[in-house]
This record gives C-alpha cells, sequence and structure tokens, in this order.
C-alpha cells in the first residue's frame, strides 16, 4: 500500500476443498508454494469446515498436534498462525485469521466463500424444488472429493464421507425425478454414471435394472445384474441382496417390478409464475462447458458479468443458464431489457416494472424497489 493512500477493507475470501485445496484473496491466488507451513495450510482447511468458521484453540491443538504436550502444541499454534497470515495477507494491517478469547476464527471481518457450504446450501434448495436443473447444479459443484490431499487424516475422514454420500444421494434422488417425468433415457443416463463411480452401490444398480426393464431392455437389465454379482463378488466377497434377485427373476419371467409401472407424463397445475423468460426459439447446443462454469461462478458472488465482443452469444448463455437455475430461486428468476433505456433516470422504473413492483404514493421508485427486493431470493438478469 503506497503511503497517503486510503486503506481498503478485507478482500473476499473464497477456499475451494472439493476436489483439492485451493484459496483465493480477491483477485489474487494463493499458491501451493506460498504456504510455508504445511500446519498453517490444515489451520485454513479446519477452520474451513468448522461450524460458523471457528474453533477452540484447544480443539485445534488436539487435532493438529494430538501427541504433543499442551506448552508444545501452544508454541506450534503461534508460529502456524503467524505463517498462515502471511500467506493469506502479507499486509500485517489486514487479518484474515483472528484470535477472539480462546476461539480462533477465520475471516471474522471479510465475506468468506467455501465451496462445501456452497454444494450443501444449492443441494438443500434443489431438494426443496425437486427441480432437476437444480439438482444438476447442486452436483456439477461438487468437483471431486473432499481434500484428497489429506487422505490419512481423521480430521478430514468423515467429513469427506459425508460429501461424497451427499453427492451420489443427489445423484439416486435425480434419477427417480426423471423417472417421474418419464424421462426414462436421463434417469438411466444419470445411474450408469453413479454406478461407474460407485460401482458396489447395490442401491443404484438395482434401480439402473428395474428402469432397464421399464424402458423394454430385458436383456441389458439381465446383464446388468451380472456385473454387480461379479463387482460384489470381487471387491466385496458378497452376493446381490435378495430384493435384487427377485428384481432379476421378475426380469427373468418378463414382469415389470412390482408397484413399477411404465411412468405416465406428470399433470402440470397452474402455479404462481417465477420468471419472465422468453421461450428459447432453437436448442441451446455446443456451450456446455461455459454453463457449468458459469453456474460455479454464480454461486461464489451476487453480481457476475458476462464479457465478450457483441454477437459472441453472451446474452443467450445467460438466459440458458438462468433457466437451468430456476429451482434455486425460490421468488424467481427475472430478465430486464435495459437496451432500449435511453437515460439512467429510467432504469429503476424499467426494473421495476420488470420484477412487477408497484409504485407508492410519496415515496421514490429506487425505494420502494430496493425495499421489495432485499428480503427476496432471486436471480436478476
Amino acid at each position: 500500500m503506497r503511503s497517503g493512500s486510503p486503506r481498503q477493507g478485507p478482500e473476499a475470501v473464497r477456499i475451494w476443498l472439493l476436489g483439492g485445496f485451493r484459496v483465493s484473496v480477491g483477485a489474487r491466488t494463493v499458491g501451493d508454494r506460498q504456504w510455508r507451513l504445511r500446519k498453517a495450510a490444515a489451520l485454513v482447511k479446519l477452520l474451513a469446515l468448522a461450524s460458523g468458521h471457528h474453533m477452540h484453540r484447544e480443539q485445534v491443538m488436539n487435532v493438529l498436534w494430538p501427541d504433543l504436550g499442551r506448552r508444545a502444541a501452544s508454541n506450534n499454534l503461534r508460529g502456524v498462525i503467524h505463517a498462515a497470515r502471511r500467506t493469506l495477507e502479507p499486509d500485517p494491517a489486514t487479518s484474515y485469521l483472528g484470535l477472539q478469547g480462546e476461539q480462533l476464527a477465520l475471516c471474522p471481518e471479510a465475506r468468506l466463500w467455501v465451496d462445501v457450504e456452497a454444494f450443501e446450501e444449492t443441494a438443500a434448495a434443489a431438494r426443496r424444488s425437486r427441480d432437476p436443473a437444480a439438482y444438476l447444479a447442486a452436483i456439477e459443484l461438487y468437483s471431486g472429493e473432499l481434500l484428497p490431499d489429506e487422505r490419512y487424516e481423521e480430521w478430514a475422514e468423515s467429513r469427506r464421507q459425508e460429501e461424497r454420500r451427499l453427492y451420489l444421494s443427489l445423484l439416486l434422488e435425480l434419477a427417480g425425478l426423471y423417472e417421474e417425468r418419464a424421462e426414462l433415457g436421463k434417469a438411466v443416463e444419470t445411474l450408469r454414471g453413479m454406478v461407474a463411480e460407485e460401482p458396489t452401490l447395490e442401491e443404484a444398480q438395482t434401480s439402473l435394472m428395474r428402469l432397464y426393464a421399464l424402458s423394454g431392455r430385458q436383456e441389458e437389465a439381465i446383464a446388468q445384474y451380472g456385473r454387480l454379482s461379479g463387482i460384489l463378488s470381487t471387491q466385496l466377497d458378497a452376493e446381490p441382496g435378495a430384493a435384487t434377485r427377485r428384481l432379476r427373476d421378475e426380469i427373468l419371467a418378463g414382469r415389470l417390478p412390482p408397484g413399477h409401472q411404465a411412468p405416465t407424463l406428470p399433470v402440470e397445475t397452474p402455479g404462481e409464475i417465477t420468471h419472465n423468460l422468453p421461450a428459447p426459439r432453437s436448442t441451446f447446443v455446443g456451450r456446455e462447458r461455459e454453463i457449468v462454469e458459469v453456474k460455479k461462478t454464480l454461486v461464489m458472488t451476487r453480481l457476475l458479468t458476462l464479457t465478450g465482443t457483441g454477437g459472441s452469444g453472451k446474452t443467450r448463455l445467460a438466459m440458458e443458464v438462468a433457466r437451468n437455475l430456476l429451482g434455486l430461486y425460490p421468488d424467481g428468476v427475472w430478465l430486464v431489457e435495459l437496451a432500449p433505456v435511453s437515460e439512467g433516470t429510467l432504469v429503476p422504473q424499467v426494473v421495476s416494472n420488470a420484477l412487477r413492483v408497484r409504485e407508492l404514493p410519496d415515496c421514490p421508485i429506487t425505494d420502494t424497489l430496493v425495499g421489495a427486493v432485499k428480503p427476496k431470493q432471486m436471480l436478476l438478469l
């Protein structure tokens, strides 16, 4: 910081734990080599996973140095805190690691985003909405197992298994939603990906067999049973359960599984309008990677700007992402067309019209708009 320049507040910190450990502070990425001490990185990981991002210093010492005495562990902790602070922010005037009494806190005064929390929150929103697109948005946030570089640390193992179970549950639930909507092809595709990752998960294998049968693909259903039987025998020295064997026998006999008739398209009932997006005029293909990246980035921030040359498809990409996320925003997704607006003073009125916010007498439209939007969970384009 140059002498005489005003001091700015702490920058936002983003921490990735799924699929590997990464940290960014504002626009600066903290490289692996910048962590002077391995335990300094472990401390940040520990606090990122902790409820409220704070832990008692004694608890931290017991986790990081379980075999050391209290004095030795306390000395080590002081050195690790200093190293972690220097790594997160070389400027000593800013502290992203605070000690409040006996509590160590991560980013007590700065905005903190952790991918695990984003994954869990998006998963919860998807389950509330029961929207397949919302499920996909949550699933895409699972970038891999939690902290693979801490594979043998007990403090990471239980949470690693918990996040993995959530991810697999979302896949299984998504397949069920597709089946309810008579989209058996998508349900099969989802389960095939799932059993490829977790071949010993019998529930997924059995669901895949049943869907093959419902789709009239009995031979593939029986072949799937054979693969499951071989996998269980080789890897677990076990055999398929009674329910799976019974399903095999029913398929061989040419019967659909009891209670599972070919699904019909659900009857849609009119509900509250939750968006004003125009209907797409053509199929949107070929930009799946960009859609995923935009959705992941949107989870990390409240304001996202897409840039590019005119005619490169920014608006179409934004609207396609918005359609995929309809189920995640209880108060809707709204498009505000600002291209025809020639004066900045007209923007609040245009936004109010798009959001159907009524003007109040003797109250500026901007104040009315802010009051109406503040408690909402919505996406504005």
